[in-house]
């Protein structure tokens, strides 16, 4: 039934104006603001996500986006300078660095979020 379908995926902030400026002027994603007040990330590939704002708002408690990249330790310094704190996880068998990155197996990736609370990642193409 889907087959043919462009399927899009989107998420939730609770304040547009920050997440504008934060996807846009932070991460320097081409960002549209359509006429609901939605926002539309472009991302590579023609592939559009939209955010959408929501007074009760909760965070994401899991990663809705990830961000693959080619040195995830460039990324992390790159995005730290920019005022990006990256998450600490303490777990028996799941433990970041001290710059946020888990090398715990698979690819590296490092954890981080977006002024509204949601999880976003980087992570190292293989």
């Amino acid at each position: 039934m889907f087959k043919n379908t462009k399927a899009f995926s989107g998420f939730s902030v609770d304040n547009i104006e920050k997440a504008k400026e934060f996807y846009g002027g932070v991460l320097g994603l081409q960002v549209v603001e359509n006429k609901m007040g939605i926002l539309e990330l472009q991302i590579a590939g023609g592939t559009t996500i939209i955010i959408y704002p929501k007074p009760n708002h909760t965070p994401a408690t899991f990663t809705i986006l990830n961000f693959p990249v080619a040195d995830t330790e460039k990324a992390v310094e790159d995005l730290t300078k920019l005022g990006i704190s990256f998450e600490q996880y303490d777990y028996e068998d799941f433990k970041t660095d001290e710059k946020g990155i888990f090398r715990g197996g698979g690819p590296l990736i490092a954890w981080f979020k977006d002024p509204a609370g949601n999880i976003l990642s980087v992570l190292e193409e293989e």
